[in-house]
């Protein structure tokens, strides 16, 4: 209790002196600046822009954007809208006139159409499509193919001429146990491309003695392109008794190359008779040829004078090597072979002869 009571007096001396220390201001007041009059102040006028032309720029489209959903906000308190300001008694006093329209139209600044570009004449040529000829093509009428394709009786063709050919396709020798021997097979014609006159000629002679002769005279009619139709007469001189044939058939040019003929034959007393020949050229070099050759005989009749049999009577088969010197002349080596079936062979058993014959020719090929 003497504590506190020795506390207060010096309690209320303390608050005493910060009292006398506060000072009073409220004999100090602020000057407060004077409102300025506006009134004075006149807003420049407004420039009348009509005589500046300018020109329109073009604005590109630009696609409109998506707008965005606007962010969720969280809730305020509404905000207090502000007093409208009073630009008359401010002395901002609007213009009472409002300024003219601009006309465009009267200043050129109508929308610019676009004028295409000459890029011809800029010397930006087009680059010319792959498939189009640097050289433009005229269009084709019927007065550029008359010029161009007169009509076929105004076009000679040119195979009125008489022309002749003859080729000796084997003329060669070999050696059997009977002596020696040569064989030939040939042929010429001489005419145009359409008509000609055939000669045709093969046989065989060997220990001086002619083991088989004959010879064809034809006329050949092209009918299709590398082939002819033949018709004429054959004479046998060998073997036995001459005797003559009545002949028709075709010649030319199968295809893969392989150069065939077919005859046909009637004889004396009923006799009948084919031929089938065919023959390939194969080129190992230019100069150097392979040939192969088949050929095979037929007859209708048993004859056994002559030694022919009815039925397949021989068939020979050949292989030929040549190299052509020139084109004209060709010597060859090669191989043949020769085979008699049924009754012919039966003959040439009766008569001591061989059935087979193997041998090795040698002989030279010419045409011109």
């Amino acid at each position: 209790m003497k504590t506190i009571m020795t506390l207060a007096p010096l309690a209320a001396g303390l608050l005493l002196a910060l009292n006398a220390a506060a000072q009073d201001h409220s004999q100090y007041q602020m000057p407060m600046p004077a409102a300025q009059d506006h009134s004075q102040h006149q807003m420049p006028a407004m420039q009348d822009h009509t005589q500046h032309q300018v020109k329109p720029k073009a604005v590109p489209k630009v696609k409109p954007k998506p707008k965005a959903k606007p962010a969720a906000t969280p809730k305020t308190k509404a905000a207090v809208p502000a007093a409208p300001m009073d630009h008359a008694a401010m002395g901002h006093a609007m213009p009472a006139q409002q300024p003219a329209a601009v006309d465009h139209s009267a200043m050129g600044h109508d929308a610019a159409q676009p004028v295409p570009m000459d890029h011809a004449a800029m010397g930006h040529a087009m680059p010319r499509p792959a498939d189009q000829p640097i050289t433009p093509i005229p269009v084709l009428t019927d007065e550029v193919r008359a010029a161009a394709i007169p009509p076929p009786n105004d076009h000679p063709v040119h195979d009125n001429g008489v022309q002749h050919y003859v080729l000796f396709n084997r003329l060669e020798g070999f050696d059997t146990d009977d002596g020696t021997g040569m064989a030939w097979e040939g042929q010429a014609w001489v005419g145009t491309d359409l008509n000609k006159l055939w000669l045709r000629s093969e046989g065989e002679r060997v220990g001086g003695h002619t083991e088989g002769a004959d010879l064809e005279v034809l006329y050949g009619r092209a009918f299709a392109r590398w082939w002819d139709v033949v018709g004429g007469v054959r004479h046998d001189f060998k073997p036995g008794a001459s005797q003559d044939f009545v002949a028709i058939g075709v010649q030319g040019l199968a295809p893969y190359k392989f150069e065939v003929e077919a005859t046909a034959y009637l004889g004396q007393s009923g006799q009948t008779a084919a031929r089938l020949e065919a023959e390939y050229e194969t080129l190992l070099t230019n100069r150097l040829i392979l040939q192969p050759l088949v050929e095979v005989n037929f007859y209708g009749k048993n004859d056994e004078r002559r030694g022919i049999g009815s039925g397949l009577s021989t068939a020979e088969a050949g292989l030929r090597l040549r190299y052509e010197v020139t084109r004209q002349f060709a010597p060859y080596i090669g191989v043949v072979r020769e085979h008699a079936f049924g009754r012919t062979a039966d003959f040439r058993r009766a008569a001591g002869e061989d059935v087979n014959d193997t041998r090795i020719v040698a002989g030279i090929r010419i045409w011109f």
